[in-house]
Formats: C-alpha cells, structure tokens, sequence
C-alpha cells in the first residue's frame, strides 16, 4: 500500500514567518480572483466585473479632489458610489458580512448621525444643520464599494495626484497671484486651515505608501513628490495648528514602519531630512510663517479678554472662553447644533464677550464645539467618533500582512490629525473636511473587513481575532 505523504504545513511561530507565511496565502483581493457564492451574492454578482471595478476604483480616487473643489460636478463621483453603496448592501450578504466585522467605526458614525438628529429635534432647529448628518450617512453607505476588490493601487495614486494638484495651486496662489495665505479651490479665502488639514492628510497616505517595502519604483516616485506638494502646500496655508499637527503623526508614521520591517536607521534618517528641509522651509523661503509661530507666545502672555483680543491666537483664547461658558450653563442639552454665533452674539450684548468675536461661527475647537452646543453628551459623542475608530485600526497597524496594516496606520494618521487638529480649529464645521474624515475611515474600515474576511476563508481563523 502505497503511503501518502504528510500535508504540507506553514511554519508561523515567528512574525517575520507569519508575513511570508499570509503572502503566500491566496488573496481574493483582485477582480480576476475574486470569486462570489452563487447562492449567497447572486444579487450583486455583476458588479465584480473587471470594469466595473475599474470605474469604482477611479471614482474612490476622485472623491479627495471632490472634496476640494467648488464645481457642481464634484457630487456625481459621491452620488455613484452612493448608489452602488446601497445596492452592495441590499444585495450582498458578503457585503453585509464585512460591516459586521468592521462594526465598531460604522457604529461610532451611526451614533453621531443620531445624536445630531435628537439634538436638532430637542432645540427645534429645523432643517439645515441636519446637513452634516446626511454627508455622514451618504458615506456611510458609501462605504460598501470598499468591500469589493478594488484596484487599491491606482487609488492611492489618484490620492497622490490630488495632493500635488493642490499642492501645485497653493503655489500659483502664492508665487504668481501675491495671495497672503492659500486657500485651494473650495470655500475661498477663509478655507486656509481645511485646505492644510486635506494636504496634509494626503501627505500621510503618500508616506504610508512611499514607506511600504512594496511599492513599485514609479508609484514611489509618486507618493514622494506628492508628499513635497502636499506639505510645501500646507505650509504655504500658514496654518499652525494643522502644521504643529502634523509633526507627531509623521514621527508616528516612520516609527510604525521601522517596527514592523526593523528598519530603525534609514526611518531615522528620514525623520531628520524632513525635520531639517520643514525647518528650512519655515524660517527661511517662508518668513511669515515664522513670524505666525513666533506670535504665538506674546499673544497668549498679553491676552485680555477686554481690552486686548485682537489677535488669530487671542480670539481663539476669546472664543474658548465664550464656549466653555456656553458648556458650563448648558451642560446636558448644550445650545443647540450650529447655535454658537448667536450664542455669542448674545454674549457680546451682555458684555461677556469681547465684540472681535462677533464675526465667527464656531470657536475655533472641535472639542468646545461640542461641548457647547450638545453638553456633556455631544463631547463623548465626538470623542467615541475618534476613539472608537482608532482602537479599532490601531488593533491591525502592525498586522504582518501589508494588505491590511498599510490601510490601518493611514487610518491611524488621519484620525491623530483630526484629533490635534481639533485642538485649535472644528475639523468637522465645514463639510470639506468632515466628509474626507468619514469617507476614507468608513471605507479603510470595510476595507479591513473585507481582508478579515478573506484572510478566514484562507486560513480557518476567526474574524474578531486580534492579530
């Protein structure tokens, strides 16, 4: 009798083993793979042709300078992906499948729309700050074109794209036109600080991609002048706080690398060439923008409140001021959604407040804004919004599989940005930078259950085990 040889086995005992080991695993991740259960998907079966995905891919990579732009056309790649959003959730259990995995982030969101809507109903607010809630749905559902098997690469490259076309306007802006601060192509000259928060988030997705061991020659080349444009464009916003941000999570970012490949020298070497090319770029080609962070200190030492205001550092000091007021006497229902400017303008009368705040519609703090206008409730709703999801991703940042960690450490970085940048401005005010928040932590998070999925199909593991 003839004996049979034993089944092959993969040695894992080791992380470095259980990287090569998870390559070696067959990924159903392109759409020449991709395989759908006659009985379990026949609904949505379609959508996987090689075309279609295709199409789906150049839309998600559309959807930052969608964002960024004021032209009526930007809602057509939101409103296809949006539609076949909830056609992937009528129809595919799969689908269905990678929310359940992916829940604590689509919960966060679901919480927020929620608690909105109740607080617009409790103040009678009427219909327009329900609009914040409906962009959160839209991605929401949006979200679903995340759990087919998108061309992944040619989105990041169209992020990369975007970065240094508004990069490259920042510049025109500046060099050619004589414009003080630039401010990109949406919500004029007012939109200095979304436009660095933009720039500067899609200069972490490029360092995440520039970082990866493997990325292709060319799309290197790519994501590191996307890195140049995207933050020589932030700096040109003079926007501190986005700035000041953003060091932290770039440090986070190669610290993440070096741990997970143990390439702790050249990931220092790199951390020290942008510190010095950041550094030169601020005091030297920029000396305004020294000029903006050395005011910083003076303008805090010298603030009063009621005869000395004036100021981008002592009306913020102002506003917070106002805003914790506002909290402190609204603790539980807060004043309502949107309410901040007649809240202070109400102040103002009264002389509690300073009149050079009269002019702002929010206080220039993600965290007293929703303190302010939804108490106690509203700040551990925003915090939930930022925790929740980070907990989540910061679970799969180390992942020994690419495919998974690369789109857990961009969410990681974004939702850091998002967290320190609301120290100084309300990220979620404006809908530019709200719904590039929502879109790429929603979509990374069916992205990352999509890859759960797949990875327990392939390998008999359980989809709520952390690696």
């Amino acid at each position: 009798m003839t004996r049979l040889p034993p089944p092959r086995t993969v040695a894992v005992n080791r992380v470095s083993d259980l990287h090569h080991a998870m390559r070696q695993l067959p990924r159903t991740d392109e759409s020449h793979t991709h395989q759908t259960d006659p009985m379990e998907d026949h609904h949505v079966q379609a959508t996987s042709k090689p075309w279609q995905t295709w199409a789906l891919s150049i839309l998600v990579a559309l959807m930052p300078l969608s964002f960024s732009v004021s032209l009526q056309v930007k809602a057509v790649p939101p409103a296809l992906l949006f539609l076949t959003g909830l056609a992937l959730l009528i129809g595919s259990t799969a689908c269905r499948r990678c929310y359940r995995v992916a829940w604590p982030p689509i919960a966060a969101a679901v919480v927020m729309i929620g608690f909105v809507v109740l607080n617009v109903l409790i103040h009678q607010l009427g219909w327009r700050p329900l609009d914040h809630p409906a962009h959160i749905l839209l991605f929401l559902v949006a979200a679903a074109c995340f759990s087919l098997p998108l061309r992944m690469q040619w989105i990041w490259a169209g992020f990369s794209l975007t970065a240094i076309v508004l990069g490259a306007v920042g510049v025109l802006q500046i060099h050619l036109f004589g414009i003080e601060r630039a401010y990109g192509l949406n919500g004029g000259a007012s939109a200095s600080i979304e436009l660095a928060t933009i720039l500067l988030g899609l200069s972490a997705v490029a360092l995440v991609h520039f970082l990866a061991p493997g990325t292709r020659r060319w799309e290197r080349l790519l994501h590191l002048v996307a890195m140049a444009f995207g933050m020589y464009g932030a700096l040109l916003t003079q926007s501190r706080g986005p700035l000041l941000a953003f060091a932290p999570i770039f440090v986070l970012l190669v610290l993440l690398h070096a741990r997970r490949t143990g390439r702790w020298r050249s990931s220092l070497l790199l951390v020290g060439a942008v510190c010095v090319i950041a550094g030169t770029a601020t005091f030297s080609m920029r000396a305004e923008m020294a000029t903006r962070f050395e005011a910083i200190a003076p303008e805090i030492a010298s603030f009063d409140h009621r005869n000395d205001a004036r100021g981008a550092v002592r009306e913020r000091l102002e506003m917070w001021r106002t805003a914790a007021r506002a909290f402190v006497d609204h603790p539980v229902a807060g004043i309502g959604v949107g309410k901040f400017a007649d809240y202070t303008r109400e102040e103002i009368a009264a002389g509690h407040s300073n009149p050079i705040i009269g002019r702002y519609n929010q206080p220039h703090n993600e965290y007293l804004e929703a303190a302010a206008t939804g108490g106690i409730p509203g700040l551990l709703v925003l915090l939930g919004v930022f925790l929740v999801p980070l907990h989540f991703f910061s679970r799969f940042a180390l992942h020994p599989d690419d495919e998974i960690a690369l789109p857990a450490s961009i969410a990681v970085a974004l939702i850091g940005l998002y967290m320190l940048c609301g120290l100084t401005d309300a990220v979620f005010y404006r809908v530019m930078t709200q719904s590039f928040y929502f879109f790429l932590v929603l979509g990374l998070a069916l992205r990352i259950g999509r890859l759960r999925r797949a990875d327990c199909a392939c390998t008999g593991w359980r989809a709520d085990l952390t690696p």
